[in-house]
């Protein structure tokens, strides 16, 4: 039996009650919002032959990167593979396999020519966008989407999701203008669109416009909070432009509350709250008893060693809470996860088994081995995944040990560069009177 979505596309073995169910659950997913998968079970309890809304299923276990995750979605694949009847879920089917096994840049690319075929699949375009995000794959982030853009408009269901997707591409390839143009527009279409709202957050972020940044997070927060499960990563940005304008309090007020108030063990919660307790530990803030409760979370699963970009933040919370051994773990199942015939044993290998022992060197106070391990990898950390604004907490971390580690000179040399690309940033001209202060003191 097929059928058409609401985008024109043919879909295998729905019912028009089960299409119903699905639209609405890929209309969740574009926002970040809702329960997608009660939505989608909906759709598969009605029509168990709909092999699209299996697919929509197994993405929606394998893009939180939970360890758990991985069975349901091997349920989810087998059930899309037994039923998919186009080429376009045939694709879908195939990409979903390659990442089940840990096939990050094959699934990337199957969705590529998926897209290609079919710049209307709003599923493969998500999908596809963000396996490049976790690849820190910054051209395709853009380019995916740009290659479809001509086949959409206002007119067609989700458009507001697909802007939002090209001003995060836009942003992370430094094109800020239209980035924010694109961002604030998909928040106009859809004021819940949480991946939009998000995509100006980074846009204000890189440019260091704190005060525009705050203004833009606070002027309607009941829109792009409330039942989204990107919230806590939304609140994050928010305590960045405090961060970095010195506001601690602000930044403690917001990790108690929207950020781990309700002490998250969802992965992507946890990677958000161990990142700022390590950024506020960098600028020598006591956080106290917090690190316990991210720490306890991870302690499950932190071995799992599924995913590098994962690792690095457990290592932060281990560290943080000071848990050496744990921490050390993280970084001994790293060893495994390294001679596997998978993607993440490159991303381990090339960026994120030194990022895990420069950590911990910065916890024992090894500050000369924290720069010895970052300098190398600074400039290809993409490669682990991540967005510029996640992938920032290197370079500070890099920064802060050169001062401890007494090595003048390269301090002021990566006071000075941050200076020059963020100057308008009360912590880059934080640095740059820091590095003074040790040139007159010399």
């Amino acid at each position: 039996m097929m059928t058409l979505d609401r985008r024109g596309l043919a879909v295998t073995g729905a019912n028009q009650e089960s299409l119903d169910h699905f639209e609405q659950a890929l209309a969740e997913l574009q926002c970040y919002r809702g329960d997608p998968v009660a939505t989608v079970d909906k759709a598969i309890a009605g029509s168990p032959g709909f092999a699209l809304a299996h697919a929509l299923r197994a993405w929606l276990h394998l893009l939180g990167t939970e360890p758990a995750g991985l069975t349901v979605a091997r349920e989810s694949h087998a059930a899309a593979a037994a039923t998919a009847g186009t080429l376009r879920e045939r694709g879908h089917v195939a990409a979903i396999g390659h990442l089940i096994e840990g096939r990050w840049h094959r699934a990337s690319r199957v969705l590529e020519d998926v897209t290609i075929d079919a710049p209307r699949d709003a599923l493969g375009l998500l999908a596809g966008h963000q396996i490049d995000f976790f690849t820190g794959h910054s051209r395709m982030l853009r380019d995916r989407i740009a290659r479809a853009l001509p086949a959409w408009d206002a007119s067609v269901p989700g458009y507001h999701s697909v802007l939002g997707m090209h001003a995060f591409g836009l942003e992370e390839t430094g094109d800020y203008g239209r980035a924010e143009a694109a961002g604030r527009r998909g928040v106009e279409l859809e004021p819940r669109d949480g991946w939009s709202q998000h995509a100006v957050a980074h846009v204000l972020e890189m440019q260091n416009r704190t005060a525009d940044g705050i203004a833009w997070m606070t002027a309607n927060p009941d829109a792009w909070a409330g039942d989204s499960f990107l919230k806590v990563h939304n609140w994050w940005h928010l305590a960045l432009y405090h961060l970095d304008r010195g506001e601690f309090a602000a930044v403690l007020n917001l990790f108690d509350t929207e950020i781990y108030g309700a002490k998250s063990g969802v992965v992507l919660d946890m990677i958000d709250a161990s990142a700022l307790l390590w950024r506020l530990h960098l600028r020598g803030v006591d956080v106290g008893s917090r690190w316990d409760a991210v720490a306890d979370n991870w302690s499950p699963i932190a071995t799992a060693a599924n995913y590098a970009f994962n690792d690095a933040h457990a290592v932060m919370a281990f560290v943080g809470a000071g848990r050496r051994d744990a921490a050390a773990a993280v970084i001994a199942a790293q060893k495994d996860a390294m001679a596997r015939n998978d993607d993440n044993a490159m991303f381990t290998r090339d960026v994120g088994h030194d990022v895990c022992r420069a950590i911990l060197a910065f916890g024992d106070g090894d500050d000369a081995t924290t720069v010895t391990l970052l300098r190398p990898i600074r400039s290809i950390a993409h490669r682990f995944g991540g967005s510029h604004a996640q992938r920032d907490v290197l370079d500070l971390t890099l920064i802060e040990a050169a001062f401890r580690s007494g090595n003048a000179a390269l301090a002021a040399a990566l006071a000075a560069e941050r200076l020059d690309t963020r100057h308008e940033s009360p912590l880059a001209q934080l640095f740059a009177r820091r590095a003074e202060g040790l040139r007159l003191a010399a």
